[in-house]
């Protein structure tokens, strides 16, 4: 997918730092069971709503505001779109809305089972607020759907060493990252931690 249909939030990881405390517990729940109750079938138009949301992905960047008002508008004529759910989802996230990001990312990732942004983005809702565990397990859930998205990789190997959670699969992570990393910077910071990793375990041998 582009862009413009899916939008992915880890570069506002550090601006939402701020918000961990004020999290409620349960931000992993829904608005419902299921994302397939609330609107007939009939009563979807996922052709408006497909062009709301490319609307909205056109301008997330430049004006917040109207991008969550297109992006509200293609869920009032397509309910089930899960891209426009996760568009959504990356704005109140920026809000620092996580209880209701979480939300909108559990309607996407239902709707989207083949893609990895909407559990990369769940996965980085629950790492904001400090529910490691969680985070870990849904950025493995989007490695298994896409077992090469560079993203998650280095999100999940980010927290992992950050929390101090590394463990069997930590090095090759590592390595993927030192090699692969998306910037100079991750690159440089996998190669460090990588180092550290090596060092560690040989002080740890008899």
């Amino acid at each position: 997918m582009t862009k413009r249909s899916f939008t992915t939030i880890a570069t506002v990881a550090a601006a939402l730092a701020v918000v961990l405390m004020a999290v409620p517990t349960g931000c992993a729940s829904t608005r419902s069971t299921s994302p397939y109750a609330g609107q007939s079938a009939s009563a979807r138009d996922s052709s408006r709503a497909e062009a709301l949301n490319q609307e909205a992905a056109g301008i997330i960047e430049k004006d917040q505001a109207v991008a969550e008002r297109l992006l509200r508008e293609a869920l009032a004529a397509d309910l089930y779109h899960g891209a426009a759910h996760n568009n959504l989802g990356t704005l109140l996230l920026r809000q620092g809305k996580l209880y209701d990001a979480a939300a909108e990312f559990e309607w996407a990732r239902k709707l989207l089972p083949g893609h990895p942004d909407p559990r990369h983005n769940l996965a980085l809702t629950f790492e904001l607020a400090g529910r490691y565990d969680d985070a870990l397990a849904t950025y493995a859930a989007a490695l298994d759907v896409y077992p090469e998205h560079l993203p998650t990789i280095q999100a999940m190997v980010r927290l992992q060493v950050r929390a101090g959670k590394t463990n069997e699969h930590t090095a090759a992570l590592l390595d993927t990252v030192a090699m692969r990393g998306e910037t100079r910077e991750w690159r440089e910071w996998a190669r460090m931690e990588a180092a550290k990793l090596t060092e560690a375990a040989d002080h740890s041998r008899p």
